[in-house]
């Protein structure tokens, strides 16, 4: 999943031990859509909130969505595990492919015909990265395809992290995934030295990005454990949470300076980690309940529409009306909803009876 294409989070628990429901995360994804569709209004025309000074939300919004979505797979891959002794690869695969790529495919088809008809610049580049999911390795993409780096992150996080717990374990995946955080503040610090100057300096190719998802990924396969040690259990408090949320947002304001983009990364992505398990265990405090309300649940619920279908509408280079605040919102929710309804919801049925 890109974070904002994972199971919903509302779907019934199975029984008792690893669930397959997890209370908040539709809210928690509705936090991180709106963050990345204010980021993008921010700019169009009619749009007077200018917020440049909080730092880049948007990519933010993004790396909340690998920690969700890196926790959430993991989870549902120890559930499975649990109840049925095994984790059948060909199921996963079979149920994330009903869940990204008819609803991508979709988007893409709508674009290239556009293109076709010169209504938008494209080119036969960006368009077959998009369609392999391999549009975090392209640098300076078309703004309507731009956005899919995210979600290019995410397929091959899938195709990498299901077959390295099965094959390894889960033991070994856990070092696996502590050696990806580790190493990952490496790999932005060489990436930013030696591709300074380069069209590939600002990429967000996987080695740079993927401690946010092993990040999720490691907290769900300690979750039972770190529930268990009273200082980490300190940190849902209040107070203690505040003062990550403020952690949080002060890395984001300076993640231009280049010691902070390498190694504040990694601390935003254990705030996020912490943050996230505290909503799921604390869900009936004010947080929890607010992330649990049914309008912020459903926005949650149609965040992968929302991802795929705001870009062509939040566009601040056009000045046509339809990029215009608020036509854009509105059109940006009305294709969202047309997507999540006509497609993406008579398929996530046809999932569920797969899980069945």
């Amino acid at each position: 999943m890109n974070g904002f294409a994972a199971t919903p989070a509302t779907a019934k628990p199975e029984k008792k031990g690893e669930p397959s429901h997890f209370p908040s995360l539709d809210g928690i994804r509705a936090v991180s859509i709106l963050m990345v569709m204010a980021g993008h209004l921010n700019g169009t025309v009619n749009f007077g909130w200018r917020t440049s000074w909080v730092g880049d939300y948007a990519h933010l919004g993004v790396v909340i969505f690998f920690v969700v979505s890196g926790f959430l797979i993991t989870s549902l891959l120890l559930s499975e595990e649990q109840k049925r002794g095994r984790v059948s690869l060909k199921l996963f695969y079979a149920r994330r492919s009903l869940r990204i790529f008819p609803a991508s495919y979709a988007y893409l088809a709508c674009m290239s015909g556009l293109w076709i008809a010169g209504a938008i610049q494209l080119n036969a580049r960006s368009l077959w990265q998009a369609v392999t999911y391999t549009m975090n390795y392209m640098p300076r993409p078309p703004w309507h395809l731009g956005h899919l780096w995210s979600l290019s992150v995410e397929e091959q996080f899938y195709l990498l992290w299901p077959s390295t717990f099965v094959f390894l374990g889960r033991r070994k995946a856990s070092w696996a995934a502590v050696w990806v955080i580790a190493l990952a503040p490496f790999a932005r610090a060489i990436g930013t030295f030696a591709l300074r100057g380069t069209a590939y300096q600002d990429v967000n190719m996987f080695p740079m990005v993927a401690d946010s998802l092993a990040s999720g990924c490691l907290l769900a396969i300690m979750r039972g454990w770190l529930e268990r040690q009273r200082l980490y259990v300190m940190l849902f408090r209040p107070v203690n949470s505040l003062i990550l949320v403020a952690l949080v947002l002060l890395l984001n304001r300076y993640m231009g300076y280049t010691v902070v983009a390498a190694f504040g990364n990694s601390i935003v992505n254990v705030c996020l980690a912490i943050l996230v398990h505290r909503s799921v265990l604390r869900a009936r405090d004010s947080m929890g309940r607010f992330l649990n309300w049914k309008p912020v649940a459903a926005v949650g619920v149609l965040s992968y529409s929302l991802y795929l279908w705001q870009q062509p509408f939040l566009d601040r280079a056009s000045s046509l009306w339809m990029n215009s605040f608020p036509w854009n919102l509105l059109l940006a929710v009305a294709a969202a909803v047309a997507s999540y309804t006509l497609l993406e919801k008579p398929l996530l049925r046809l999932r569920r009876k797969l899980r069945a």
